[in-house]
């Protein structure tokens, strides 16, 4: 996932992350509204709640917004 799409679906994210992570609680979710890229402070924040190293906190973000997508079609 790039960070431009990330962003313009950003709203849509956030409202689903609570049912996706449930580590990320709504404190998270404020810190990344008012990062500059939101992108990596997601990233981040599940790299530090879950464990996850980079490569896999992006691969899980695609893989949890491509579900929501192909579901919502």
């Amino acid at each position: 996932m790039n960070r431009s799409l990330f962003d313009d679906k950003w709203k849509q994210i956030r409202g689903l992350t609570t049912g996706w992570w449930s580590l990320m609680s709504e404190y998270d979710l404020s810190k990344v509204d008012k990062a500059e890229v939101k992108f990596d402070k997601y990233v981040n924040l599940l790299q530090v709640k879950y464990g996850y190293t980079y490569d896999q906190a992006k691969k899980e973000v695609g893989k949890r917004v491509e579900e929501y997508e192909t579901q919502s079609r």
